[in-house]
């Protein structure tokens, strides 16, 4: 376990650098510059902008200090938000994607699996169908539209929910929903086809000629092989609805990382832009490995060091 862990952090070191290299330049091949906006800036200022921020440095100055920065956890000063630097939007907005990303993982997770075991252990009948009609919806709807049907309904029309703002506890129900649609209905499919797959095999058929009620084997033998295929995807999604709420920060007005991100995107701010795409990096890399650590602790048969499942 030890030297899987070390070898998996070797290469994650290997992947970060790579995207921070790939992010810095793609930065600089970008058109424009931070301090293009509509109105044009007179050429001595925009010089002196430059050398304030050490834009006028060749390019691998400029990346040397940024990798040596990055090594100290410092991402820079922002261009566009006065007197802040990268770290302070980190530290103010994170924690507010964190919340609405852990309640919307909360909600996909707890439906999506709940869903999927009444469509499997119902296969082929109404609650089959319904539950997999609305997966399929939540798959097929953005989630961009689905936060406008839901301010639509229950903002607007039935007034029992806010329609924006990060306020309270009400003010995160409507924005966590739109955010956890999507992947709650993968995970409604991926927990009906595994639990479909885990009740056809010998084993679950000699648990029911013993003459063990559905309620025990289900619990006890089939849901804990049957969530490995979500385990999987648990890594990639926690990673993406923390992190991904882009769109639905913007739309709901709330005040975390994403929103910050939309909005150094469209000001050109380069140091906000890297700064987030590498700390984003890193949760995703950490997601990933905390994944595979789970897998081996769910389904000891696997094992981690190289070694294969059954042995």
């Amino acid at each position: 376990m030890v030297r899987y862990i070390i070898r998996r952090l070797l290469f994650m070191l290997l992947s970060l650098f790579l995207i921070i290299t790939a992010t810095f330049f793609l930065m600089r091949l970008a058109p424009g510059n931070p301090f293009t906006s509509e109105k044009q800036l007179p050429a001595e200022i925009e010089k002196a902008l430059n050398e304030h921020y050490g834009l006028d440095q060749p390019w691998y100055i400029q990346y040397g200090e940024y990798l040596g920065r990055i090594a100290q956890w410092d991402f820079g000063p922002s261009f566009k938000y006065k007197a802040r630097t990268v770290n302070d939007l980190i530290e103010t907005g994170f924690p507010v994607s964190l919340a609405l990303g852990l309640e919307a993982i909360f909600i996909s997770v707890s439906l999506g699996v709940l869903l999927g075991i009444i469509a499997a252990l119902r296969h082929n009948k109404w609650q089959d169908y319904g539950a997999m009609i609305f997966a399929v919806m939540g798959i097929s709807v953005p989630s961009f539209i689905m936060a406008s049907v839901l301010q639509y309904i229950f903002a607007i029309k039935l007034q029992i929910l806010p329609v924006a703002r990060w306020d309270s506890f009400t003010h995160t129900i409507l924005p966590a929903l739109a955010l956890a649609s999507t992947p709650m209905a993968f995970i409604a499919r991926l927990t009906r086809s595994s639990m479909l797959e885990v009740m056809a095999n010998d084993y679950i058929r000699t648990a029911k000629a013993k003459g063990l009620s559905e309620r025990v084997i289900t619990v006890k033998h089939a849901i804990r092989n049957a969530l490995l295929p979500v385990v999987t995807y648990l890594g990639p999604l926690s990673a993406s609805v923390i992190t991904g709420s882009f769109v639905i920060e913007k739309i709901f007005g709330i005040p975390g990382l994403g929103n910050h991100f939309v909005t150094s995107i469209t000001n050109r701010d380069y140091t906000v832009i890297m700064g987030v795409t590498v700390f984003f990096s890193i949760i995703l890399l950490m997601a990933i490995l905390l994944v595979d650590i789970a897998y081996g602790l769910i389904d000891p048969r696997i094992k981690l060091a190289g070694g294969k499942k059954g042995e």
